[in-house]
Protein backbone atom coordinates (compact mmCIF):
# COMPACT_ATOMS: atom_id res chain seq x y z
CA UNK A 1 0.00 0.00 0.00
CA UNK A 2 1.23 3.49 -0.82
CA UNK A 3 2.91 5.31 2.08
CA UNK A 4 0.84 8.46 1.64
CA UNK A 5 -2.39 6.46 1.65
CA UNK A 6 -1.37 4.74 4.89
CA UNK A 7 -0.54 8.08 6.52
CA UNK A 8 -3.76 9.70 5.27
CA UNK A 9 -5.81 6.83 6.67
CA UNK A 10 -3.89 6.89 9.96
CA UNK A 11 -4.42 10.63 10.31
CA UNK A 12 -8.14 10.49 9.60
CA UNK A 13 -8.50 7.40 11.78
CA UNK A 14 -6.83 9.24 14.66
CA UNK A 15 -9.12 12.23 14.20
CA UNK A 16 -12.37 10.30 13.97
CA UNK A 17 -11.27 8.00 16.80
CA UNK A 18 -10.50 10.93 19.07
CA UNK A 19 -13.67 12.75 18.05
CA UNK A 20 -16.01 9.82 18.71
CA UNK A 21 -14.88 9.67 22.34
CA UNK A 22 -16.88 12.77 23.18
CA UNK A 23 -20.20 12.22 21.34
CA UNK A 24 -20.17 8.73 22.82
CA UNK A 25 -20.49 10.46 26.20
CA UNK A 26 -22.62 13.50 25.39
CA UNK A 27 -25.46 11.67 23.61
CA UNK A 28 -26.18 9.53 26.65
CA UNK A 29 -25.14 12.08 29.27
CA UNK A 30 -27.58 14.65 27.88
CA UNK A 31 -30.51 12.33 28.64
CA UNK A 32 -29.09 11.58 32.10
CA UNK A 33 -28.95 15.33 32.73
CA UNK A 34 -32.60 15.57 31.70
CA UNK A 35 -33.42 12.95 34.33
CA UNK A 36 -31.49 14.94 36.97
CA UNK A 37 -33.29 18.14 36.02
CA UNK A 38 -36.68 16.42 35.96
CA UNK A 39 -36.09 14.94 39.41
CA UNK A 40 -35.22 18.40 40.71
CA UNK A 41 -38.31 19.94 39.17
CA UNK A 42 -40.64 17.28 40.56
CA UNK A 43 -39.10 16.99 44.03
CA UNK A 44 -41.22 18.44 46.85
CA UNK A 45 -38.76 17.96 49.70
CA UNK A 46 -36.39 20.99 49.93
CA UNK A 47 -33.40 18.79 50.72
CA UNK A 48 -34.12 16.52 47.75
CA UNK A 49 -34.56 19.53 45.45
CA UNK A 50 -31.24 20.94 46.58
CA UNK A 51 -29.48 17.58 46.16
CA UNK A 52 -30.75 17.16 42.58
CA UNK A 53 -29.91 20.79 41.79
CA UNK A 54 -26.34 20.34 43.01
CA UNK A 55 -26.04 17.12 41.04
CA UNK A 56 -27.34 18.79 37.89
CA UNK A 57 -25.01 21.78 38.26
CA UNK A 58 -22.02 19.51 38.70
CA UNK A 59 -22.74 17.31 35.72
CA UNK A 60 -23.88 20.01 33.30
CA UNK A 61 -20.37 21.46 33.51
CA UNK A 62 -18.88 18.06 32.72
CA UNK A 63 -21.27 17.84 29.78
CA UNK A 64 -20.20 21.27 28.53
CA UNK A 65 -16.54 20.23 28.52
CA UNK A 66 -17.36 17.04 26.59
CA UNK A 67 -19.51 19.01 24.14
CA UNK A 68 -16.76 21.56 23.52
CA UNK A 69 -14.19 18.84 22.88
CA UNK A 70 -16.53 17.14 20.45
CA UNK A 71 -17.14 20.36 18.52
CA UNK A 72 -13.45 21.23 18.20
CA UNK A 73 -12.39 17.77 17.03
CA UNK A 74 -15.37 17.59 14.68
CA UNK A 75 -14.36 20.81 12.95
CA UNK A 76 -10.81 19.52 12.44
CA UNK A 77 -12.17 16.28 11.03
CA UNK A 78 -14.43 18.06 8.54
CA UNK A 79 -11.45 19.92 7.05
CA UNK A 80 -9.78 16.60 6.28
CA UNK A 81 -12.52 15.73 3.80
CA UNK A 82 -10.95 18.37 1.57
CA UNK A 83 -7.27 18.00 2.44
CA UNK A 84 -6.92 14.22 2.66
CA UNK A 85 -9.90 12.90 0.71
CA UNK A 86 -10.88 15.32 -2.07
CA UNK A 87 -12.04 12.42 -4.24
CA UNK A 88 -14.68 11.61 -1.66
CA UNK A 89 -16.42 14.97 -1.85
CA UNK A 90 -15.94 15.13 -5.61
CA UNK A 91 -17.72 11.81 -6.12
CA UNK A 92 -20.33 11.72 -3.35
CA UNK A 93 -20.42 15.33 -2.15
CA UNK A 94 -23.96 15.76 -3.48
CA UNK A 95 -25.07 13.22 -0.91
CA UNK A 96 -22.58 13.66 1.93
CA UNK A 97 -22.72 17.47 1.87
CA UNK A 98 -26.49 17.83 2.47
CA UNK A 99 -26.48 15.16 5.21
CA UNK A 100 -23.69 16.95 7.07
CA UNK A 101 -25.48 20.27 6.55
CA UNK A 102 -28.71 18.82 7.95
CA UNK A 103 -26.79 17.78 11.06
CA UNK A 104 -25.52 21.33 11.59
CA UNK A 105 -28.85 23.04 10.85
CA UNK A 106 -31.18 20.73 12.74
CA UNK A 107 -28.99 19.54 15.61
CA UNK A 108 -25.81 21.51 16.28
CA UNK A 109 -27.43 24.95 16.33
CA UNK A 110 -30.17 23.53 18.55
CA UNK A 111 -27.66 22.06 21.01
CA UNK A 112 -25.38 25.11 21.08
CA UNK A 113 -28.24 27.56 21.64
CA UNK A 114 -30.00 25.73 24.43
CA UNK A 115 -26.79 24.56 26.10
CA UNK A 116 -26.24 28.25 26.89
CA UNK A 117 -29.65 28.29 28.58
CA UNK A 118 -28.71 25.16 30.55
CA UNK A 119 -25.45 26.70 31.73
CA UNK A 120 -26.41 30.32 32.35
CA UNK A 121 -30.19 30.53 32.34
CA UNK A 122 -31.32 28.76 35.50
CA UNK A 123 -31.86 32.09 37.30
CA UNK A 124 -33.05 33.88 34.15
CA UNK A 125 -35.82 31.62 32.81
CA UNK A 126 -38.64 29.67 34.44
CA UNK A 127 -38.06 26.20 35.78
CA UNK A 128 -40.17 24.65 33.02
CA UNK A 129 -38.27 26.55 30.34
CA UNK A 130 -34.97 25.40 31.79
CA UNK A 131 -36.24 21.82 31.91
CA UNK A 132 -37.41 22.16 28.29
CA UNK A 133 -33.96 23.48 27.30
CA UNK A 134 -32.33 20.40 28.82
CA UNK A 135 -34.71 18.17 26.87
CA UNK A 136 -34.02 20.07 23.63
CA UNK A 137 -30.26 19.62 24.04
CA UNK A 138 -30.71 15.89 24.69
CA UNK A 139 -33.01 15.63 21.67
CA UNK A 140 -30.46 17.58 19.61
CA UNK A 141 -27.64 15.18 20.44
CA UNK A 142 -29.84 12.30 19.26
CA UNK A 143 -30.76 14.12 16.04
CA UNK A 144 -27.06 14.80 15.44
CA UNK A 145 -26.36 11.07 15.77
CA UNK A 146 -29.24 10.39 13.38
CA UNK A 147 -27.70 12.40 10.52
CA UNK A 148 -24.11 11.27 11.08
CA UNK A 149 -25.15 7.63 11.26
CA UNK A 150 -27.32 8.07 8.17
CA UNK A 151 -24.23 9.17 6.20
CA UNK A 152 -21.96 6.52 7.66
CA UNK A 153 -24.53 3.80 7.08
CA UNK A 154 -25.03 4.95 3.51
CA UNK A 155 -21.27 4.62 2.95
CA UNK A 156 -21.49 1.06 4.26
CA UNK A 157 -24.68 0.01 2.46
CA UNK A 158 -25.40 2.67 -0.20
CA UNK A 159 -28.92 2.98 -1.61
CA UNK A 160 -31.15 5.58 -3.25
CA UNK A 161 -28.42 7.13 -5.45
CA UNK A 162 -27.78 7.44 -9.15
CA UNK A 163 -25.02 8.67 -11.45
CA UNK A 164 -25.41 12.26 -12.58
CA UNK A 165 -25.94 12.87 -16.26
CA UNK A 166 -22.80 13.53 -18.27
CA UNK A 167 -23.74 17.14 -19.00
CA UNK A 168 -24.26 17.87 -15.28
CA UNK A 169 -21.20 16.14 -13.90
CA UNK A 170 -20.88 12.54 -15.05
CA UNK A 171 -19.23 10.19 -12.55
CA UNK A 172 -20.70 12.02 -9.59
CA UNK A 173 -23.48 10.57 -7.47
CA UNK A 174 -26.76 12.31 -6.80
CA UNK A 175 -29.64 11.35 -4.55
CA UNK A 176 -32.42 9.66 -6.47
CA UNK A 177 -34.44 9.06 -3.30
CA UNK A 178 -33.45 10.79 -0.07
CA UNK A 179 -35.72 8.42 1.81
CA UNK A 180 -33.68 5.45 0.60
CA UNK A 181 -30.38 7.29 1.08
CA UNK A 182 -31.17 8.04 4.72
CA UNK A 183 -32.99 4.83 5.61
CA UNK A 184 -30.52 2.55 3.85
CA UNK A 185 -30.40 -1.15 4.77
CA UNK A 186 -27.99 -0.88 7.72
CA UNK A 187 -29.08 2.50 9.13
CA UNK A 188 -31.66 1.38 11.76
CA UNK A 189 -29.23 -1.13 13.24
CA UNK A 190 -26.25 1.24 13.30
CA UNK A 191 -28.30 4.04 14.84
CA UNK A 192 -29.69 1.82 17.59
CA UNK A 193 -26.26 0.28 18.19
CA UNK A 194 -24.58 3.69 18.53
CA UNK A 195 -27.29 5.23 20.73
CA UNK A 196 -27.10 2.28 23.10
CA UNK A 197 -23.30 2.42 23.04
CA UNK A 198 -23.46 6.06 24.08
CA UNK A 199 -25.97 5.29 26.80
CA UNK A 200 -23.71 2.57 28.18
CA UNK A 201 -20.59 4.75 27.89
CA UNK A 202 -22.30 7.62 29.70
CA UNK A 203 -23.69 5.29 32.38
CA UNK A 204 -20.25 3.92 33.25
CA UNK A 205 -18.82 7.44 32.99
CA UNK A 206 -21.32 8.74 35.56
CA UNK A 207 -21.03 5.67 37.79
CA UNK A 208 -17.22 5.71 37.67
CA UNK A 209 -16.82 9.40 38.47
CA UNK A 210 -19.48 9.13 41.18
CA UNK A 211 -17.54 6.23 42.69
CA UNK A 212 -14.39 8.34 42.56
CA UNK A 213 -16.24 11.11 44.41
CA UNK A 214 -17.47 8.67 47.08
CA UNK A 215 -13.94 7.43 47.69
CA UNK A 216 -13.10 10.99 48.69
CA UNK A 217 -16.42 11.92 50.32
CA UNK A 218 -18.38 8.83 51.45
CA UNK A 219 -21.19 10.96 52.90
CA UNK A 220 -22.09 12.64 49.57
CA UNK A 221 -25.74 11.68 49.08
CA UNK A 222 -25.83 13.15 45.57
CA UNK A 223 -22.93 10.97 44.44
CA UNK A 224 -24.62 7.90 45.88
CA UNK A 225 -27.71 8.72 43.81
CA UNK A 226 -25.79 9.20 40.57
CA UNK A 227 -23.79 6.03 41.25
CA UNK A 228 -26.98 3.98 41.51
CA UNK A 229 -28.48 5.61 38.45
CA UNK A 230 -25.40 4.92 36.34
CA UNK A 231 -25.10 1.31 37.49
CA UNK A 232 -28.80 0.51 37.04
CA UNK A 233 -28.89 2.15 33.59
CA UNK A 234 -25.88 0.12 32.47
CA UNK A 235 -27.42 -3.09 33.84
CA UNK A 236 -30.44 -2.53 31.57
CA UNK A 237 -28.69 -1.11 28.49
CA UNK A 238 -25.91 -3.70 28.08
CA UNK A 239 -28.32 -6.65 27.54
CA UNK A 240 -30.28 -4.49 25.08
CA UNK A 241 -27.03 -3.78 23.25
CA UNK A 242 -26.29 -7.48 22.98
CA UNK A 243 -29.71 -8.07 21.41
CA UNK A 244 -29.31 -5.17 18.98
CA UNK A 245 -25.77 -6.32 18.17
CA UNK A 246 -27.14 -9.71 17.19
CA UNK A 247 -29.65 -8.09 14.82
CA UNK A 248 -26.90 -5.88 13.44
CA UNK A 249 -24.80 -8.97 12.79
CA UNK A 250 -27.60 -10.61 10.83
CA UNK A 251 -27.95 -7.44 8.75
CA UNK A 252 -24.20 -7.27 8.14
CA UNK A 253 -24.10 -10.88 6.99
CA UNK A 254 -26.78 -10.08 4.44
CA UNK A 255 -25.36 -6.81 3.11
CA UNK A 256 -21.62 -6.98 3.94
CA UNK A 257 -20.68 -10.66 3.99
CA UNK A 258 -17.00 -9.90 3.34
CA UNK A 259 -16.83 -7.96 6.61
CA UNK A 260 -18.34 -10.91 8.50
CA UNK A 261 -15.82 -13.28 6.94
CA UNK A 262 -12.94 -11.01 7.96
CA UNK A 263 -14.00 -10.29 11.53
CA UNK A 264 -14.65 -13.98 12.20
CA UNK A 265 -11.60 -15.14 10.20
CA UNK A 266 -13.68 -17.57 8.14
CA UNK A 267 -11.25 -18.46 5.37
CA UNK A 268 -13.39 -20.84 3.31
CA UNK A 269 -17.08 -20.96 2.55
CA UNK A 270 -18.59 -23.72 4.66
CA UNK A 271 -21.67 -25.01 6.37
CA UNK A 272 -21.67 -25.33 10.12
CA UNK A 273 -18.84 -22.80 10.49
CA UNK A 274 -17.11 -22.89 13.89
CA UNK A 275 -16.80 -19.85 16.14
CA UNK A 276 -13.17 -18.86 16.68
CA UNK A 277 -12.87 -17.49 20.19
CA UNK A 278 -9.18 -16.65 19.98
CA UNK A 279 -6.32 -17.22 17.60
CA UNK A 280 -3.74 -15.58 15.37
CA UNK A 281 -5.04 -14.95 11.83
CA UNK A 282 -2.42 -15.66 9.17
CA UNK A 283 -3.50 -14.20 5.82
CA UNK A 284 -0.43 -15.51 4.02
CA UNK A 285 -1.42 -19.10 4.78
CA UNK A 286 -5.17 -18.51 4.90
CA UNK A 287 -5.68 -19.97 8.36
CA UNK A 288 -5.90 -19.03 12.02
CA UNK A 289 -3.01 -20.26 14.12
CA UNK A 290 -3.64 -21.60 17.63
CA UNK A 291 -7.38 -21.26 17.08
CA UNK A 292 -9.72 -21.99 19.97
CA UNK A 293 -12.97 -22.95 18.25
CA UNK A 294 -16.50 -23.92 19.17
CA UNK A 295 -17.91 -26.26 16.48
CA UNK A 296 -20.87 -24.89 14.49
CA UNK A 297 -21.25 -21.93 16.85
CA UNK A 298 -20.23 -19.48 14.12
CA UNK A 299 -23.14 -20.45 11.89
CA UNK A 300 -25.47 -20.56 14.88
CA UNK A 301 -24.61 -17.00 15.94
CA UNK A 302 -24.28 -15.47 12.48
CA UNK A 303 -27.34 -17.08 10.90
CA UNK A 304 -29.27 -18.57 13.86
CA UNK A 305 -28.83 -21.93 12.16
CA UNK A 306 -26.05 -24.32 13.19
CA UNK A 307 -25.87 -25.78 9.67
CA UNK A 308 -26.13 -22.53 7.71
CA UNK A 309 -23.59 -21.74 5.01
CA UNK A 310 -21.27 -18.86 5.82
CA UNK A 311 -19.33 -17.32 2.95
CA UNK A 312 -15.63 -17.27 3.57
CA UNK A 313 -12.85 -14.97 2.45
CA UNK A 314 -12.23 -17.23 -0.54
CA UNK A 315 -15.49 -15.85 -2.00
CA UNK A 316 -14.18 -12.27 -2.01
CA UNK A 317 -11.16 -11.31 -4.13
CA UNK A 318 -10.99 -8.02 -2.25
CA UNK A 319 -11.60 -7.83 1.47
CA UNK A 320 -10.49 -6.06 4.63
CA UNK A 321 -7.26 -6.98 6.44
CA UNK A 322 -8.27 -9.80 8.74
CA UNK A 323 -6.15 -9.33 11.86
CA UNK A 324 -7.25 -5.76 12.77
CA UNK A 325 -10.99 -6.45 12.54
CA UNK A 326 -10.62 -9.92 14.10
CA UNK A 327 -8.93 -8.55 17.22
CA UNK A 328 -10.99 -5.33 17.38
CA UNK A 329 -14.23 -7.30 17.30
CA UNK A 330 -13.06 -9.51 20.15
CA UNK A 331 -11.94 -6.49 22.14
CA UNK A 332 -15.41 -4.97 21.72
CA UNK A 333 -17.23 -8.14 22.69
CA UNK A 334 -14.83 -8.88 25.53
CA UNK A 335 -15.22 -5.43 27.02
CA UNK A 336 -18.99 -5.68 26.61
CA UNK A 337 -19.06 -8.93 28.58
CA UNK A 338 -16.91 -7.37 31.33
CA UNK A 339 -19.19 -4.32 31.47
CA UNK A 340 -22.26 -6.57 31.74
CA UNK A 341 -20.65 -8.48 34.61
CA UNK A 342 -19.62 -5.29 36.42
CA UNK A 343 -23.06 -3.68 35.96
CA UNK A 344 -24.97 -6.70 37.24
CA UNK A 345 -22.51 -7.36 40.09
CA UNK A 346 -22.69 -3.70 41.14
CA UNK A 347 -26.49 -3.72 41.02
CA UNK A 348 -26.50 -6.73 43.33
CA UNK A 349 -23.97 -5.17 45.73
CA UNK A 350 -25.93 -1.92 45.88
CA UNK A 351 -29.24 -3.63 46.71
CA UNK A 352 -28.96 -2.52 50.36
CA UNK A 353 -27.90 1.02 49.48
CA UNK A 354 -24.30 0.63 50.64
CA UNK A 355 -21.30 0.79 48.31
CA UNK A 356 -18.23 -1.08 49.62
CA UNK A 357 -14.91 0.59 48.87
CA UNK A 358 -13.67 -2.30 46.68
CA UNK A 359 -16.76 -1.82 44.51
CA UNK A 360 -16.06 1.91 44.29
CA UNK A 361 -12.51 1.20 43.11
CA UNK A 362 -13.85 -1.29 40.55
CA UNK A 363 -16.34 1.20 39.14
CA UNK A 364 -13.70 3.93 39.09
CA UNK A 365 -11.48 1.65 37.02
CA UNK A 366 -14.35 1.19 34.54
CA UNK A 367 -15.07 4.92 34.16
CA UNK A 368 -13.86 5.02 30.55
CA UNK A 369 -14.53 1.38 29.67
CA UNK A 370 -17.19 2.48 27.18
CA UNK A 371 -14.50 4.24 25.17
CA UNK A 372 -12.64 0.97 24.65
CA UNK A 373 -15.74 -0.86 23.40
CA UNK A 374 -16.79 2.08 21.21
CA UNK A 375 -13.38 2.52 19.60
CA UNK A 376 -13.07 -1.22 18.98
CA UNK A 377 -16.51 -1.21 17.36
CA UNK A 378 -15.63 1.71 15.10
CA UNK A 379 -12.42 -0.03 14.04
CA UNK A 380 -14.50 -3.05 13.00
CA UNK A 381 -16.95 -0.81 11.14
CA UNK A 382 -14.43 1.34 9.28
CA UNK A 383 -11.62 -1.12 8.59
CA UNK A 384 -14.11 -3.87 7.86
CA UNK A 385 -15.41 -2.19 4.68
CA UNK A 386 -11.96 -1.79 3.12
CA UNK A 387 -10.81 -1.43 0.40
CA UNK A 388 -13.99 0.59 -0.12
CA UNK A 389 -14.68 4.07 1.18
CA UNK A 390 -18.23 3.84 -0.17
CA UNK A 391 -19.01 0.17 -0.64
CA UNK A 392 -19.02 -0.87 -4.28
CA UNK A 393 -18.75 2.73 -5.51
CA UNK A 394 -15.54 4.45 -4.39
CA UNK A 395 -12.32 2.85 -3.20
CA UNK A 396 -10.30 4.49 -0.45
CA UNK A 397 -7.21 4.75 -2.66
CA UNK A 398 -9.18 6.56 -5.37
CA UNK A 399 -10.37 9.26 -2.96
CA UNK A 400 -6.95 10.18 -1.52
CA UNK A 401 -5.48 13.65 -2.07
CA UNK A 402 -2.08 14.79 -3.27
CA UNK A 403 -0.50 15.66 0.08
CA UNK A 404 3.03 14.29 0.33
CA UNK A 405 4.17 11.69 2.82
CA UNK A 406 6.29 14.30 4.60
CA UNK A 407 3.33 16.66 4.99
CA UNK A 408 1.07 13.92 6.25
CA UNK A 409 3.72 12.55 8.59
CA UNK A 410 4.42 15.96 10.11
CA UNK A 411 0.74 16.80 10.61
CA UNK A 412 0.05 13.31 12.01
CA UNK A 413 2.82 13.79 14.56
CA UNK A 414 1.35 17.16 15.54
CA UNK A 415 -2.10 15.62 15.89
CA UNK A 416 -0.80 12.79 18.08
CA UNK A 417 1.01 15.16 20.45
CA UNK A 418 -1.90 17.62 20.60
CA UNK A 419 -4.56 14.99 21.13
CA UNK A 420 -2.49 13.19 23.78
CA UNK A 421 -2.22 16.45 25.72
CA UNK A 422 -5.92 17.19 25.26
CA UNK A 423 -6.96 13.71 26.37
CA UNK A 424 -4.82 13.88 29.51
CA UNK A 425 -6.17 17.36 30.30
CA UNK A 426 -9.75 16.19 29.73
CA UNK A 427 -9.40 13.24 32.11
CA UNK A 428 -7.83 15.43 34.80
CA UNK A 429 -10.45 18.18 34.44
CA UNK A 430 -13.57 15.98 34.43
CA UNK A 431 -12.38 13.86 37.35
CA UNK A 432 -11.74 17.05 39.30
CA UNK A 433 -15.10 18.57 38.34
CA UNK A 434 -17.06 15.42 39.13
CA UNK A 435 -15.32 14.89 42.46
CA UNK A 436 -15.60 18.53 43.62
CA UNK A 437 -17.95 19.35 46.46
CA UNK A 438 -21.02 21.55 46.46
CA UNK A 439 -20.45 25.02 45.07
CA UNK A 440 -23.72 26.85 45.69
CA UNK A 441 -26.98 26.57 47.55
Amino acid sequence: MDETLILARAQFGLNIGFHILFPSITIGLAWILFVFRLRHERATNPEARQAWLTTYQRWVKVFAVCFAMGVVTGVVMSFQFGTNWPGYMTTVGNIAGPLLAYEVLTAFFLEATFLAVMLFGMDRVSGRMHLASTFIVAFGTTVSAFWILALNSWMQTPAGHALAAAETGGGRLVAESWLHVIFNPSFPYRLAHMLLASGITASFFVAGLSAWRLLKAPADAGARGTLRLGVHAAAVLVPLQIAVGDLHGLNTREHQPAKIAALEAIWKTQRGAPLTLLGLPDEAEGRTRFAIEVPKAGSLILAHDADAEIRGLDAFPEHAPVAPVFFAFRAMVGMGVLMLGVAWFSTWKLRNGEAPRPLLWLLSAFTFSGWIATLAGWLVTEIGRQPWLVTGILKTADAAGRASGAQLGASLTAYVLTYAALLLSFVVVVTHMASAGEERK
